[in-house]
């Protein structure tokens, strides 16, 4: 009986078939043409600034991957295909009239080329494609160095396990993948064309079928020994542990072995199946497969269980406390906070100097900075925009400038151009890239100081209404900025540049009122020839750039305007500090960003996430001034560039600040001859170096645990520390209960201050924080890093508080403001302003903790924001119990040392704006001083009771409580004061003034 001749897929006509294939064509070259014009653009602009090495470099790297891996997993699956095609039956029964199984092998067969070589390439270019992304890691394995280290398990260097494993087991991995989409192809083939039949009752498979799966499945076993071979390293990447990462008891005495066993065990499975495949049965490649899952159910993960559940858990802290010593080395090594960086001293807060020593300090009350950069971004606009098209990053950025002979920290911003600042009449494409290109000045602030009315005291160098530079206290000799943090996101480009001869002034750019600028510096790319200003108009999708008469021969598109685009883009191996600022070198406004060399794996080391590590107060959320970190893990960390971008030219400069590391040297030899010598930076530029946030709070994070040097400390969490919450970053500032449930980090902060670890006295730029204990808002450590040029750049010190401490964290301090204050601090609310706290300051002095903070103030009902702006209204001073709350610094820090005591710190002076002091008795009894009424010696006893609550309280750490008590000692002291005016005789009193 003659079978129905299996149906295929219709025929396309010819013209069909040409529709397609142009439509393919087009769509692909529609795909292509933004790549190309993509990199065309980008060699252009690496050109421009002098680093096209590190385009091609980067690009010969990635097209090498994508051949080597396309080639790879595409020509084995071509091979397994062509393979299982060349061995197919002659003669395939038909199963029956419908057999789905004839269709697909016609439809397969019709187009024999199209599948056994499309598929292939299209599983190639995927797989290709997919490679090119991790190009860096093919590079740290050509040029990775030694570190001069070794691990403590298999004493090998770090650079091994840095830059050779993980390309070791990049290439195995692709391998894996290569090996399985050869089988899948081989298995799929040998269906379709009747070599793997299922009908009957346990199927057919023909000997050339049962010959290609079984070695393809024997290499792919034998492919699974070598990783259980890596895997033995991969243990000292661990996470598994929450005490400490790295491998653990329980991995170097159960898994480290199982590892070993199992790799012999997949040795005898691969030969197992190489056997089968010459053998007519499978029933050995069966066994084998099933010794394999069972053996690693139970050595890979049944043994260490038990061996984790039953001998290492109750004895945890002493099994695990070699593993963990080696975590605390590691770590301390691999994020530099090692002996060798950081220096501990003891501090026990009980002040040695007196009152008249402390007003005089002039290394760190004199520099006390009352400007918080954070806040003051709306001041700034207010006073020194000048135009509605200029404006100032969000977060102003604080450095330090010596004027006068004096050196101080100033609050700093450039006056970039913001063209979304343009009114809607302004609006158009010639404004916005032709007419109004670039910022005018920079705009400085001493930190420390403010007008009689409050607001910052502004030195400006800018170009006044004539054209020519008007020149501040920092003198800024090119005051025009065409690139700046603003250009990132608000002016994507800039064209510049005039006819022959014509000279600055006679422009169309908009330099003042008065004045128009041709650009005269080297930035920006050549867009005189038609070629280039088609390709740019291509790209951009504007014809403007074709047809508008100003773009001459001598005209330049500037783009990546934004200082860290720039600087990624030539140093893509970076990862860069998220706060770029501004300086003034030699004359000139220079961007200087910090670059890091980070590894995600290191030895033993803790794997910290960057994003959360570095988030903050002034970043935690989408609407915060400062940007934010990618949370990537790292697990080794160093600023070891740093990086100036010229916001003139747009020239970018690479400086090796740490030529230690292996990292570094590894990208040095990567790309040669981009990153200078540290012996290149002059000392104009070296003097505004400061130490990087994001790496301090990686490490400040790190040291409230890492400072525990015993391993069974650390495994029970003893004398651990914790980052405060910032309390004034709170919604309601005023609310008590708000400061206590505040949890988001507290910034570091930048000041100009004495340090109490050196041998004198002189003040020093530093950056600043403050750590609490673990699950307790009592001060425990003062950790500082200097950020002047010098030996002791980067030289992390931390001041140790006794553990048995009371001295009150940022919270509790707030907490006490708050509640002393509350009266004043609503009186600001009645007058329809809001209250906008300042960073809160910790600064030892003395032998004591100085706390500063600056309130400011701003309209609340404002319609315009224009005219909502904050202003220094008081200053809250605390100092050994006495607290301050004052116009001045000044006033507040004399109220404060007025009712400083040496009893209770967080006690004592509950003074208000005026300056005036309320003290409390020092009777200790409930009956009134001699001569007093009964409603003084209740007074007194009211007051015993609220100091007694205040204590209490403290030591507990519950902030309603705290609250209260404060509220009760507020009553009573006002109740005191009315019975002792009411008196005849005044009680005897301590810390009047």
């Amino acid at each position: 009986m003659a079978n129905r001749p299996p149906v295929g897929l219709p025929t396309l006509s010819r013209r069909s078939r040409i529709l397609i294939v142009v439509g393919v064509v087009v769509l692909i070259g529609l795909i292509l043409s933004s790549r190309v014009l993509s990199t065309y653009i980008d060699w252009l602009w690496f050109g421009e600034v002098g680093f096209q090495s590190v385009f091609t470099t980067t690009l010969l790297t990635k097209v090498v991957l994508f051949l080597a891996v396309g080639v790879v997993v595409g020509g084995l699956v071509w091979a397994s295909l062509f393979l299982a095609y060349r061995s197919r039956p002659v003669f395939v029964p038909l199963s029956g009239p419908d057999d789905p199984v004839s269709r697909y092998r016609m439809v397969v067969t019709r187009r024999l080329k199209l599948f056994g070589i499309g598929i292939p390439v299209v599983v190639g270019f995927l797989s290709a494609v997919t490679a090119t992304n991790d190009w860096q890691q093919a590079q740290l394995f050509l040029h990775g160095t030694t570190f001069g280290k070794t691990d403590p398990i298999f004493n090998l260097d770090i650079g091994f396990f840095v830059f050779t494993l993980p390309f070791y087991e990049w290439m195995l991995n692709w391998l894996f993948v290569a090996v399985a989409l050869s089988f899948f192809g081989a298995l799929i083939t040998h269906y379709l064309f009747g070599a793997i039949r299922l009908a009957g009752r346990g199927g057919q498979l023909s000997g050339p079928a049962r010959i290609q799966l079984s070695v393809i499945a024997g290499i792919f076993v034998l492919l699974k020994a070598v990783a259980y071979f890596f895997d033995r390293y991969d243990l000292l990447f661990s996470q598994n542990n929450p005490q400490a990462f790295g491998a653990t008891y329980t991995a170097l005495n159960a898994v480290m072995p199982a590892k070993l066993i199992l790799l012999c065990i997949a040795v005898f499975c691969a030969a197992a199946f190489f056997a089968g495949a010459f053998l007519r049965n499978l029933q050995l490649p069966a066994i084998a497969t099933a010794l394999l899952v069972l053996s690693s159910l139970l050595i890979g993960v049944a043994w260490p269980a038990v061996l984790q559940q039953f001998s290492v858990a109750p004895n945890a802290n002493e099994k695990e406390s070699v593993p963990i010593s080696h975590n605390i080395a590691a770590t301390k090594d691999a994020f530099g906070i090692g002996d060798g960086k950081v220096s501990t001293k003891v501090y026990d807060n009980k002040p040695t100097a007196t009152n008249d020593q402390i007003k005089s300090d002039v290394s760190t009350v004199a520099n006390a900075r009352l400007l918080d950069p954070s806040v003051l971004y709306a001041t700034f606009k207010q006073f020194r925009q000048g135009r509605n098209f200029y404006d100032f990053p969000p977060k102003l950025d604080i450095d330090r400038y010596t004027v006068n002979g004096v050196t101080s920290d100033f609050i700093v911003a450039a006056r970039e151009v913001n063209t979304n600042g343009l009114a809607e009449s302004q609006k158009n494409w010639i404004n916005e890239h032709l007419v109004y290109t670039h910022g005018n000045g920079f705009v400085a602030a001493k930190a420390s100081t403010v007008t009689a009315t409050g607001y910052p005291d502004f030195t400006v160098s800018e170009l006044g209404s004539d054209g020519k530079v008007s020149e501040g206290e920092i003198t800024v000799k090119q005051p025009r900025v065409y690139y700046g943090e603003l250009q990132g996101d608000t002016n994507d480009y800039a064209i510049v540049g005039g006819p022959d001869g014509q000279k600055a002034n006679e422009g169309q750019e908009y330099d003042t009122d008065a004045t128009k600028y041709t650009y005269q510096g080297s930035g920006g790319v050549s867009i005189g020839n038609w070629f280039n200003r088609l390709v740019f108009a291509a790209y951009y999708g504007e014809r403007n750039i074709l047809f508008n008469s100003a773009i001459t021969d001598n005209s330049k598109i500037m783009y990546y305007r934004d200082p860290a685009d720039r600087v990624k883009n030539v140093a893509p191996w970076l990862t860069l500090d998220s706060d770029p600022y501004p300086a003034v070198i030699n004359g000139n406004i220079e961007w200087i960003v910090d670059g890091y060399t980070t590894l995600t794996n290191y030895p033993y080391s803790q794997q910290t996430q960057l994003g959360d590590a570095t988030t903050d107060s002034t970043n935690a959320n989408a609407n915060a001034s400062g940007a934010r970190q990618p949370n990537q893990g790292v697990g080794y960390i160093r600023n070891s560039v740093k990086a100036t971008v010229d916001a003139y030219t747009g020239q970018v400069k690479l400086y090796a600040v740490d030529d230690t590391d292996p990292v570094l040297k590894a990208w040095e030899a990567v790309y040669p001859n981009t990153v200078s010598p540290s012996s290149d930076i002059s000392p104009e530029l070296r003097a505004h170096f400061r130490y990087p946030e994001d790496l301090f709070k990686v490490q400040r994070g790190l040291l409230a645990k890492y400072h525990v040097t015993s391993p069974q400390d650390f495994f029970s969490n003893v004398g651990f520390w914790n980052v405060p919450g910032d309390p004034t970053a709170v919604d309601n500032p005023t609310n008590v209960q708000a400061v206590a449930a505040q949890t988001t980090p507290q910034p570091p902060y930048y000041v100009m201050s004495g340090n109490p670890a050196a041998t004198d006295s002189k003040a020093s730029f530093q950056l600043t924080s403050p750590l609490v204990f673990l699950g307790r808002d009592f001060m425990s450590a003062y950790v500082s890093v200097a950020s002047d040029p010098g030996p002791n750049y980067g030289k992390i010190t931390v001041l140790q508080l006794p553990t048995d401490t009371q001295t009150p964290g940022p919270k509790l301090m707030q907490t006490q403001f708050i509640t002393t204050f509350a009266n004043q601090l609503n009186l600001f609310k009645q007058q329809a302003t809001n209250i906008k706290y300042g960073n809160l300051l910790t600064l030892p002095v003395g032998g004591g903790l100085l706390y500063v903070e600056p309130v400011y103030v701003e309209q609340s009902q404002s319609s315009n924001s224009n005219t909502s702006y904050p202003q220094l209204s008081r200053v809250l001073v605390s100092y050994n119990g006495g607290v301050g709350f004052a116009p001045s610094f000044t006033d507040a820090l004399n109220q404060a040392l007025s009712g400083a005591n040496t009893g209770n710190p967080g006690t004592g002076n509950t003074g208000g704006t005026s300056g005036s002091t309320s003290t409390s008795p020092t009777t200790t009894t409930g009956q009134p001083p001699a001569g007093g009424s009964p409603d003084m010696a209740k007074a007194v006893a009211d007051i015993q009771s609220a100091l007694a609550a205040i204590k209490s309280a403290q030591q507990s750490g519950d902030f309603q409580a705290l609250g209260n008590a404060y509220k009760a000692l507020d009553d009573a002291t006002k109740e005191f004061n009315t019975a002792q005016s009411a008196s005849s005789t005044s009680p005897t009193t301590t810390g009047g003034r």
